[in-house]
């Protein structure tokens, strides 16, 4: 699933694509895909709408429209937004949605396993409420993160996957994080001293704007807009090198399963 640095990657392609264009018509192939408020048609209520802006919330990608309205969009596993030229005649494969604009361009979504959905919101919808800090935010301050883990007695990974907490980290960027800090993944979040507590926030910001600017890590089915793979991959001290040294202590990385999901750590060198 896309995390963080792979959305706002492709929500700043989108951006540069089709931010100004109008939406002509709309075409839904799998209705489950395409969501909308009750008593609203998706297709209709999208005819004539024009993008303003594309953004990032979490790991939602947010279309404004603009009625006020929005589009978000969470991608899932295999979830793809391709936008095609008005020479391209032919679909995507696996394209549910179809948005054409105006001057021929279009936006397709395309999802092979069809987890992904497009969601349109009325313009006071409050979707997002319930959504944590966004972690490159100014809201998320050294200061704020230190308090955040007091009494927390959950496993410090699992405490940075809830998206309630701190919002669009997953779990490549987690194990990445806790690494460079230098911190044990199963350690109760209440018990890590506030120097660590600080590394792991320096750490948290330093990963995510690392990945954001080598364009997202590709370790699975991630292209952006353009269809183009990430390079963060390359850099990855941990996420999916089982067995491999480790580039601070020389110990093989393992992997332990932490909350149902996949760990890669050093026992070396995080206590």
């Amino acid at each position: 699933m896309p995390e963080l640095p792979e959305v706002e990657t492709i929500a700043r392609g989108l951006a540069n694509a089709v931010v100004g264009k109008t939406i002509a018509e709309a075409a839904v192939s799998m209705a489950k895909i395409a969501v909308a408020p009750p008593g609203v048609s998706f297709v209709e209520t999208l005819r004539g709408e024009r993008i303003e802006a594309v953004g990032r919330r979490g790991k939602f990608i947010v279309v404004q429209l603009g009625s006020g309205r929005r589009l978000t969009v969470h991608l899932r596993m295999t979830g793809r937004l391709i936008v095609q030229a008005p020479e391209v005649s032919e679909p995507h494969p696996y394209t549910h949605i179809r948005l054409a604009f105006r001057d021929g361009w279009r936006l397709c979504f395309a999802d092979v396993r069809q987890f992904g959905r497009m969601r349109l919101l009325a313009a006071d919808d409050p979707w997002d409420a319930d959504g944590g800090v966004e972690p490159l935010s100014e809201d998320f301050t050294s200061e704020v993160f230190v308090s955040m883990l007091d009494g927390r007695r959950t496993p410090i990974k699992t405490f940075l996957l809830d998206q309630k907490h701190i919002s669009g980290v997953g779990n490549i960027y987690a194990c990445e994080a806790l690494w460079e800090a230098g911190i044990r993944p199963n350690r109760p979040a209440q018990k890590i001293t506030r120097p660590a507590r600080r590394r792991l926030h320096g750490a948290i910001r330093d990963v995510l704007l690392r990945s954001i600017e080598a364009r997202g890590t590709s370790v699975d089915d991630y292209v952006d807009a353009e269809g183009l793979k990430g390079g963060f991959q390359n850099q990855l001290s941990v996420y999916g090198r089982l067995g491999q040294p480790c580039n601070r202590c020389g110990k093989p990385i393992v992997r332990t399963v932490l909350g149902q999901r996949g760990t890669w750590w050093c026992r070396g060198c995080q206590k």
